[in-house]
């Protein structure tokens, strides 16, 4: 009786042993798919999906030098705020808000803050020019007096006489499409100190009415030079949106909107800010005399206060975006052409855009604009700078790396070896290390870089 009672009473506690560990077992089971399932849960709504650097071969601890860079800016009253995307294999691994959009009442940056996109709006511009390529519409050899007549009878200022009037020449050749969209045929800003540029200023051409006088004022300034024989930061960009204009029949902003913004899902990207947006508009910031961040105050140039569509949009300078709507654009390039099942180019156009255009003889270090030096290994393309020798050029980027930025200071750059895109949004006007710090977060982010084989 007594063994049979210990045994019995054995089994029943092995019985309530394998019961308790069933139900743990069960529990943690549960437990694991939760989280699981937690780990895998979408983003909030609104919200961008970001993954772990690891991933995608960075490290999340050698990403804090970018932040670090950035707030450091902050912290030191060089900057109000910025964001910064990160972005390999397509996928987002770094987004960072930093700083205020507004100094004055202390409003916070926010991930739909809409910015000045300013020069970065003229690789959107080639875009839509390789769109009308694709479409037969122009070649990279035709004169550019072939889309835009106005320009058919230019000149080449050569030097001033005893009298101290310009002496004119005609070109050797009529400018190309090609040297247009490189910043090679010869035209200008206007906001430098030669007898050219004072012509520009005379004309008021950054100032007219609609492009269609613009190029009209164009027609009669002299080139700088001869077609190809040099490399200025030019007006050339607002020409292309001329051009568009005439080759599709529609209005610039029309084209981008319904070619490039709708089916890349640019919601907030046009020409000027809607009333309804205004309150999510960067305030724009210029150091003064004291070396303070101050407002800038709107004058000079299309558009002045982004309050309506301009009547001259500006294909140079002209667009606006949140962050994350150039991320959708710089991806797509990086896609070769395609976003979410959206193609807007085929690969082969995004090669011929990206590629260096430039012969070796204006790759010298003479010709360039702030820190971006036309030089070996480093050259243009059709409307954004190409790195197509990095260590030649001395940068950290992989072979075909392409980018440009704003007046304001943003900045970004899609780098086809090693599948990175970056996407960098300030509003700090011609700020004395505008350019610098592009190319202080491209040590950052490569220096981040631990495992490329991924």
């Amino acid at each position: 009786m007594r063994r049979d009672w210990i045994g019995l009473r054995g089994c029943l506690i092995a019985g309530m042993a394998c019961a308790l560990l069933l139900g743990v077992t069960g529990l943690n089971a549960e437990a694991q798919k939760k989280a699981k399932t937690d780990a895998k849960a979408p983003p909030a709504a609104g919200e961008r999906a970001v993954v772990s650097p690891e991933i995608e071969g960075f490290s999340s601890e050698r990403l804090e030098n970018l932040h670090k860079l950035i707030q450091d800016e902050i912290d030191q009253k060089e900057l109000a705020g910025a964001i910064t995307i990160l972005a390999r294999h397509g996928k987002v691994i770094d987004y960072r808000t930093y700083g205020q959009k507004d100094m004055a009442t202390g409003a916070p940056m926010t991930k739909d803050t809409i910015f000045r996109d300013y020069s970065m709006t003229k690789p959107v511009t080639g875009v839509a020019m390789m769109i009308l390529y694709e479409q037969g519409k122009w070649l990279p050899w035709d004169p550019i007096a072939d889309y835009a007549p106005a320009l058919a009878h230019l000149k080449v200022f050569a030097g001033v006489n005893a009298e101290g009037k310009p002496n004119l020449v005609d070109p050797v050749h009529p400018p190309t499409m090609a040297e247009l969209m490189s910043h090679s045929a010869g035209f200008s800003y206007g906001n430098g100190k030669t007898v050219v540029d004072a012509m520009y200023q005379q004309q008021h051409v950054m100032q007219s009415a609609n492009l269609e006088e613009m190029v009209d004022k164009l027609g009669q300034i002299p080139l700088n030079y001869q077609p190809g024989k040099g490399w200025t930061y030019s007006a050339s960009m607002d020409v292309e949106g001329y051009i568009v204009e005439r080759l599709s029949g529609q209005t610039l902003p029309d084209f981008m909107r319904d070619h490039i913004f709708t089916p890349l899902g640019m919601k907030d990207a046009g020409f000027f800010v809607p009333e309804e947006k205004r309150a999510r508009f960067a305030t724009n910031y210029r150091v003064d005399d004291k070396g303070m961040l101050v407002p800038t105050q709107a004058g000079g140039g299309a558009p002045a206060d982004y309050t309506k569509q301009p009547t001259m949009p500006s294909g140079g300078g002209g667009l606006v975006s949140t962050a994350e709507d150039y991320y959708h654009f710089a991806q797509m390039l990086a896609n070769g052409g395609e976003l979410d099942g959206k193609r807007v180019l085929a690969p082969a156009t995004l090669k011929l855009m990206t590629s260096n255009h430039l012969p070796p003889n204006l790759l010298t270090g003479e010709f360039g604009i702030g820190q971006h030096i036309m030089r070996p290994g480093f050259g243009y393309g059709f409307n954004c700078a190409v790195v197509f020798d990095p260590p030649t050029a001395g940068l950290p980027v992989g072979k075909g790396t392409f980018f440009w930025d704003g007046a304001a200071g943003t900045w970004f750059w899609v780098d086809p070896t090693n599948d990175v895109v970056f996407v960098g949004m300030i509003q700090r006007m011609m700020g004395h290390d505008n350019h610098t710090l592009s190319y202080k977060s491209q040590a950052a982010v490569y220096g981040a870089l631990v495992d490329p084989e991924k």
